[in-house]
């Protein structure tokens, strides 16, 4: 089989893991029993190696995917010139009867006949452990037992299956009218018949659980299809013991076909959660809101200042970066990366990010403790120590360090939200000496950030090259937005790191990053570019802009972390947190400012 494109897939999850499934109804990715385990399918990675779980039409086929409205379960249709089939594919997440969150590890694919009579084929592929070494794979009465060390996996099935040279197959006929059910199980060697399970049962309570998240979305106006959706596409990325939101579900996705800017996304960045906060908050949901705050200050009060910028799901496995050789990668986009190592970089924006989200947090509404507050307070302390200092910035350099504008700007963010949060509690030791270090912190960007020639505000205090990131500037209030300063920024960026109306997060051939090749346009640095037509009062432009970014979204609304504007095709790990989390923000925004027009 060839590789498809990046986003020709579907994502179901269950908020511990995922998996992708194709248009062809292939599960070309999943790793159990959670985002971060050993990958059970990697044919996105490998596509002889790496393992599947196919079921398709035997002829040839039309084919299409849809979301049940409101949820994350996915039917893919198939249609032959004979009948028309759909497979529903869900993870089961629902609340039991006592309110538990029931997660289990486990993959149903439903085959429905809706119309005439179609023979189709079932495909099973497990390649354990990202492929290294052999995964034994042999059949039972009721389906087929994979295993691979101390790893296992079980398929139960109504269609008994067939091995030759350890991959399970077996073909079947429906009539109208007529299903078969499948059962993927992680962790046992034992299994029963898919009506064991009870399949429809959990289907239906899977709905209702998406569905009654759903309802309690506040959001109204022409993009609440897309931003529901994106809601509902964070959650396949959320893992809920812990409330981590990984990046994406994937890894080493490329960001140049055939580049090397390939990195394993499946971990959470502070400043990921942070927005998460915001946006669950904007959205009416306040319990979830409260429950990401909730652990922000955890981590604040656990780490303190030595906060890393990037975790495992649970804070407690390592992430150091490895190199998988024996896999070719995405349509031969090597290295394949397992782990991240800029988990060990410097990036002083986080602490604005948390700050941020700590003041929204309070300004909606929510409630800071003493303790709490000394958490915080700790962050503003480290913005205050720290901000002079070089680090890898936003973007994760790895030429650094530098002193990064957009790390000094957040550093600036973090004591100027400080401040507003003091203030607010009544806690005044501090607020002369933070509000001094704000102003050092404004003058130091302002008279070294600023590049007289360029007129633009530049990348790093040792560079022309200009970056995106600038154009948070007037986002976090730094300057407003009629400065002119900011409005030449607006204008130079557009221009340097422009592509067809979309921009680059920077020019990889004019700023030294450590690291060889291209990348697409960054797609949330465009989302910023519509959320400053918005504060211009620019308001078709930033609708046009918006739309266009949606438009990037697959046939079933999700999107990834870049894309490239000359074809088309999305770039990076799909589908990305950021990405979703900008539909989101940058959406209840533009509709706020369009019903203030009218009204």
């Amino acid at each position: 089989m060839a590789y498809k494109g990046i986003g020709e897939y579907g994502l179901i999850g269950n908020s511990h893991t995922a998996a992708r499934v194709s248009v062809d109804g292939s599960i070309d990715w999943c790793c159990l029993p959670r985002f971060d385990s050993l990958s059970t399918f990697a044919a996105i990675l490998d596509d002889v190696k790496g393992g599947r779980f196919q079921i398709k039409p035997r002829a040839a086929f039309r084919s299409g995917q849809a979301y049940v409205p409101n949820t994350n379960v996915l039917q893919t249709t198939f249609g032959t010139n004979t009948g028309k089939v759909t497979v529903i594919d869900y993870m089961p997440c629902y609340r039991t009867a006592r309110g538990k969150l029931a997660h289990p590890a486990e993959i149903y694919r439903i085959v429905n006949c809706s119309d005439g009579e179609m023979e189709l084929e079932a495909i099973f592929i497990p390649r354990l452990d990202y492929a290294r070494g052999k995964t034994i794979v042999r059949t039972t009465k009721h389906g087929v037992i994979a295993e691979k060390d101390t790893e296992s996996v079980s398929l139960s099935s109504t269609i008994q299956f067939a091995i030759d040279s350890d991959i399970a197959v077996c073909s079947f006929k429906l009539h109208k009218d007529r299903s078969a059910e499948f059962v993927l199980h992680y962790g046992s060697n034992q299994h029963g018949s898919p009506a064991v399970y009870r399949p429809n049962d959990k289907l239906e309570r899977t709905m209702a659980y998406w569905r009654k998240k759903v309802e309690a979305c506040d959001v109204s106006g022409p993009w609440r299809e897309q931003i529901v959706r994106s809601y509902l596409a964070l959650h396949l990325m959320l893992y809920t013991p812990t409330g981590a939101v990984i990046a994406a579900p994937t890894t080493s996705l490329p960001e140049e076909i055939g580049g090397g800017r390939n990195w394993d996304y499946r971990y959470t960045w502070l400043r990921d959660a942070s927005l998460t906060l915001s946006a669950f908050f904007r959205l009416g949901h306040t319990d979830e809101g409260l429950g990401f705050f909730n652990w922000l200050v955890t981590l604040c009060d656990k780490c303190g200042a030595k906060a890393q910028i990037l975790y495992d799901i649970d804070y407690e496995h390592p992430v150091d970066e490895q190199i998988l050789e024996h896999l070719e990668g995405y349509k031969g986009s090597r290295p394949v990366r397992i782990g991240n190592g800029a988990y060990n970089q410097t990036q002083l924006d986080v602490f604005g990010e948390m700050l941020d989200a700590a003041h929204n947090f309070l300004e909606m509404g929510g409630y800071i403790s003493c303790s709490t507050w000394q958490s915080m307070e700790s962050f503003v302390e480290a913005a205050c120590d720290n901000w002079r200092k070089p680090d890898s910035g936003i973007w994760e350099i790895r030429g650094g360090p530098y002193h990064f504008v957009h790390s000094k700007l957040m550093c600036w963010v973090a004591v100027d939200r400080g401040i507003g949060i003091a203030e607010k509690l009544g806690y005044e030791k501090n607020l002369d000496r933070w509000r001094q270090v704000a102003k050092e912190i404004r003058s130091d960007i302002l008279a070294n950030g600023w590049n007289t020639s360029k007129k633009a505000f530049t990348q790093h205090y040792d560079t022309e090259a200009l970056d995106a990131s600038n154009l948070l500037m007037p986002l976090f209030d730094f300057l407003p937005i009629t400065d002119e300063r900011i409005v030449s920024t607006l204008e130079r960026t557009k221009e340097e790191l422009g592509w067809k109306g979309l921009l680059r997060r920077y020019r990889t051939d004019l700023a030294d990053d450590g690291l060889t090749g291209s990348e697409g346009a960054f797609l949330w640095c465009s989302f910023w570019l519509v959320r400053n037509y918005i504060r211009m009062g620019e308001l078709e432009e930033a609708k046009a802009l918006y739309e266009r970014l949606l438009g990037y979204g697959n046939h079933l609304g999700l999107i990834s972390e870049m894309v490239d504007p000359d074809t088309g095709e999305l770039l990076g790990n799909f589908p990305q947190a950021l990405t979703h989390l900008a539909i989101i923000i940058t959406g209840l925004e533009l509709t706020d400012a369009l019903e203030k027009k009218k009204a």
